[in-house]
């Protein structure tokens, strides 16, 4: 009796864990801080602003490093000889198809900020361009299913997105005077002994991150460029294993360099997001405004549209759409794609300074997750997905 009893209490712990992994897998502490920053900030803005204020340049400037470094890392593994974007053939229709992502919605978005007469909000036009990566994947496997071809060509437009969004926020959004000299003279030294460290052989990543990146972090910084980017000019210098499984695929038989980084952080970086949403996720509800529907907008229709359209064009330019992926899946995917959550929030405090412009358009990024249930109401209007007619 008590052998059944202690396998009992071993199978719910192991089902208590696996439940609270697959939680935090799929960004719910995130969500977590995101809904007690809302809460907090509306029941008690004083305390909020002032905790947030203490808080903001830790997380958002030095532990998000940790945050673009991941997504760094696979788009080094994607683009590697055998990644899924490694051939102009396979990266070219997702990698056009993410441009039209990011130019559909800041279109739109430039569209109705000068219809709406509202110039001092033109600054974030790049708000509604960005995906997050995560949300993302989670719904199109809600919504498609695990196994549908549009996941795939999801997950190489979201990468793609990232790596054209990395580089949006370093060139328009400096955090200050720029000194190019400064940057360049002290990114150069990062680089260098990244390299010298890969030429050395050297498996632990600690140096890497502790020596080069911090030489990095001082050079955006001192740049006048966003420090969160320190690592991304050094991640690539990992040394890495040939071929990456795929995409979002746990593989923890992979001991390289790159691969080790990933497992060690994982769990760190879904606590940098827990805070993340603490910090800049608190915005009052009356803070609804003119730059709240222009950023929704903007990515709810921008991202299909531009999404859509792009492909389009590769493929009456002569290229392939992914195959067994339907026009009414690319529309699905599309809106999908509009879930434009931490990044958005993340260039929403990169364009706008504290004030009522940053509290406008926060709520947008954060509304922007309405386009799963945009997705689902598509998906089943057009049977895609789980909700396909057989």
């Amino acid at each position: 009796m008590e052998a059944e009893s202690n396998a009992l209490s071993e199978r719910s712990e192991s089902k208590g864990h696996a439940v609270l992994r697959r939680f935090i897998d799929n960004s719910g502490l995130l969500i977590a801080g995101a809904t007690a920053a809302l809460v907090w900030a509306n029941l008690a803005h004083d305390s909020y602003e002032q905790f947030a204020h203490a808080l903001h340049f830790v997380v958002n400037d030095v532990a998000m490093v940790f945050f673009f470094a991941l997504a760094t890392k696979e788009v080094v593994e994607a683009t590697a000889p055998g990644g899924a974007l490694h051939s102009p053939r396979r990266a070219s229709v997702p990698m056009l198809a993410a441009v039209g992502g990011m130019v559909g919605p800041a279109a739109i978005y430039i569209a109705l900020v000068v219809a709406t007469g509202v110039p001092e909000l033109m600054r974030g036009w790049a708000i509604p361009s960005a995906t997050d990566i995560a949300f993302s994947y989670l719904v199109a496997r809600v919504v498609l299913g695990p196994s549908h071809p549009g996941i795939p060509f999801l997950l190489l437009l979201a990468i793609a997105d990232d790596a054209l969004g990395l580089i949006i926020l370093a060139v328009f959004y400096p955090t200050g005077a720029l000194r190019p000299l400064e940057f360049g003279v002290l990114l150069a030294m990062a680089m260098g002994f990244a390299h010298w460290l890969k030429r050395g052989r050297t498996k632990n990543f600690w140096p890497y991150v502790a020596g080069a990146g911090l030489v990095s972090w001082v050079a955006f910084y001192l740049g006048g460029l966003h420090p969160a980017l320190a690592l991304v000019p050094i991640i690539p210098f990992l040394p890495h294993a040939r071929r990456d499984p795929g995409l979002f695929v746990d593989a923890p038989y992979l001991h390289d360099t790159l691969n080790q980084f990933e497992h060690w952080w994982k769990l760190p970086v879904q606590l940098i997001l827990f805070f993340f949403g603490l910090v800049n996720a608190g915005v009052g509800i009356t803070s609804v405004g003119p730059g709240t529907w222009i950023v929704l907008a903007a990515i709810l229709l921008g991202k299909p549209i531009g999404i859509v359209l792009f492909t389009a064009l590769c493929v009456a330019g002569g290229l392939r759409r992914p195959a067994g992926v339907t026009w009414r899946d690319m529309t699905v995917v599309g809106l999908i794609a509009g879930i434009g959550f931490t990044v958005a929030l993340f260039f929403a405090t990169a364009a706008f300074p504290p004030g009522n412009l940053l509290d406008q358009t926060k709520m947008g990024a954060l509304l922007s997750f309405s386009g799963s249930l945009l997705a689902v109401g598509a998906a089943a209007a057009m049977g895609v997905g789980r909700f396909r007619r057989h």
